[in-house]
């Protein structure tokens, strides 16, 4: 077989740039990171070749025993990592959870979009929102924070059956034991979706969502740190609706190689390294903060407690579309994000998102999150300065390059 060079030359040459731009731009994109060697390697490894529809010991297709065993390790790391989980299942790769214990036209509450919420917790343009009723709950205006007691209220006015609680770009801590409460006052189910803390909650630099919930769901990359994928926590008693929903519910044949690759980040995110690691993502997200607060920025709720920050951008002038079009040319990678009560579209925004993981992951401290954050004030400042966007592009190749990305791969 010929090498992926040979094969199709165009493909080899998107990955090898690929690798170039993330080895010497700084990634600061709150969802992603950078998964190990380890973790690649077992992404692009022969389970690829197998179909294992169906679970451990109870496949439909025969030679399941390898695959079994990467699938059984998944599941026994997930439930060391996250303490007090009775069921997991690490297939997922869809909104399988909602299935298992909703019905077309059922409530949800769920965070709102606009206010840090995700597209999957009831947006009109997603499934969730096309096949229930959404009733979704914000943040104060006045704190920019959660508010459980309007919360508490809209649930008691609506009933859910679902009360759905996470965030895409919500930069402070969660208690899911209020929302547990809340839950219960009305007889719904909590659905925990951790996909950008899961890592955080693992180790305790976030509380965690499993003593509280009936269901928690979670991607595997982001501080997670492992393949893009998926998987599901949940209580015993709904444990055989969320296999069913998963298989054959709503996919069929399960990524073989995608679970060995979560199996191990799992056994990687159990040790005092990774620990380590995320306890700096948080100090670096508030070093970041503190840095732009001093240098008169407003943050949305005034900083952060978690891996992201939200920086609104009115009072400068400028849009979160100009800001981050302008600061990716700079060698800096961030996104556009709507801000609560945002004005603006979300295709143009009044702010940016700012995340920890990725430059964490390479070693990263506060002395170098105070740097970026004044490089990314030079850009904003300056924005349309291309001698200003040329020199922090300079410097940010600089500062990667004192933190190797992939040294051994070429």
């Amino acid at each position: 077989m010929k090498s992926l060079s040979e094969q199709d030359p165009e493909v080899y040459a998107a990955i090898q740039n690929e690798l170039e731009r993330q080895r010497n731009n700084i990634i600061l994109i709150a969802s992603e990171n950078f998964a190990s060697r380890a973790v690649m390697e077992a992404q692009g490894c022969v389970m690829t070749n197998k179909y294992a529809e169906g679970y451990p010991g109870k496949r439909y297709y025969r030679g399941t025993a390898n695959v079994d065993r990467a699938e059984v390790l998944a599941q026994e790391r997930c439930k060391k990592l996250f303490v007090g989980a009775e069921h997991v299942n690490v297939q997922p790769v869809s909104g399988a959870a909602y299935f298992a214990v909703l019905k077309h036209g059922d409530t949800i509450m769920g965070m709102n979009l606009a206010h840090g919420g995700h597209l999957s917790h009831g947006s009109p343009v997603n499934f969730s929102g096309k096949m229930y009723k959404i009733v979704p709950y914000s943040v104060s205006q006045e704190t920019e924070r959660l508010d459980y007691s309007e919360m508490a209220a809209i649930a008691r006015k609506n009933k859910p059956q679902l009360i759905v609680v996470g965030a895409s770009s919500y930069p402070r801590t969660i208690d899911f034991k209020v929302v547990r409460e809340i839950a219960d006052e009305v007889g719904a189910k909590v659905m925990a979706d951790i996909a950008h803390i899961a890592g955080l909650c693992a180790v305790g630099a976030h509380p965690s969502p499993v003593p509280y919930s009936d269901i928690v769901t979670t991607t595997t990359h982001k501080t997670l740190r492992g393949p893009r994928g998926a998987l599901i926590i949940c209580k015993d008693e709904l444990a055989a609706a969320i296999d069913r929903s998963v298989f054959p519910g709503t996919q069929g044949g399960p990524f073989m190689h995608a679970i060995a690759a979560k199996a191990v980040a799992f056994q990687e995110a159990l040790t005092p390294e990774y620990r380590e690691c995320q306890f700096q993502t948080v100090r670096n997200a508030i070093a970041i903060a503190q840095r732009l607060l001093d240098n008169g920025f407003d943050l949305v709720s005034g900083g952060t407690d978690n891996h992201l920050l939200l920086v609104k951008l009115i009072k400068e002038g400028i849009t979160g579309k100009e800001a981050d079009e302008t600061l990716e040319r700079a060698g800096i990678t961030l996104n556009k994000n709507m801000i609560p009560f945002d004005p603006a579209t979300p295709f143009v925004t009044s702010g940016i998102r700012i995340g920890t993981p990725a430059m964490t992951t390479r070693g990263m401290k506060e002395p170098e999150m105070v740097q970026i954050a004044d490089l990314i004030t030079a850009v904003l400042r300056d924005i349309k300065n291309e001698k200003t966007i040329a020199g922090v592009r300079s410097q940010a190749r600089e500062l990667c390059g004192k933190f190797p990305l992939y040294p051994d791969l070429a």
